[in-house]
């Protein structure tokens, strides 16, 4: 068992002693995607892949967030928000933008990207060495400005 899905199902037993029901259900909801990947692939994934899962979960909540802002559902909206900050816990320390600028300007240097056709090479590297650690939406945005200017 990877240490970080180690990590999620002991805190899970803990909150169910402390009786935090709201953590509760969201870490439960975390191992039950965790399993589901796992059962589809058939395979026991390790960090980085559970990390890819709390990723996209807290992407999805983030656009749901939006989404009820909007709706002016600001309730759910915060149950969403404290999801967010319960998964982010599992997610290492995100890159500051001066971190990421500096990561982007180093990788198109590296691989010799001129214009918008080197995207995709550029954002898999991006991609690759921030894991987990910078919204890929963000990142985008930062290169399309660094290889269109």
């Amino acid at each position: 068992m990877s240490d970080l899905k180690s990590r999620l199902a002991d805190d899970v037993k803990q909150a169910l002693r402390a009786g935090d029901k709201q953590r509760l259900v969201t870490l439960r909801m975390t191992m039950a995607a965790i399993k589901q990947r796992e059962v589809d692939e058939r395979i026991e994934l390790d960090d980085a892949a559970v990390m890819a899962v709390i990723e996209k979960m807290v992407k999805q909540r983030r656009e749901s967030i939006a989404q009820y802002r909007k709706g002016d559902r600001d309730d759910l909206a915060d149950k969403e928000q404290f999801e967010i900050d319960v998964l982010t816990a599992y997610l290492p320390e995100p890159l500051s933008d001066t971190e990421l600028e500096a990561l982007v300007d180093e990788i198109v240097s590296n691989t010799g990207a001129t214009g918008m056709q080197d995207m995709g090479r550029v954002m898999g590297e991006v991609k690759k060495r921030a894991a987990g650690r910078a919204d890929m939406s963000r990142v985008s945005g930062l290169v399309k400005s660094r290889l269109s200017g």
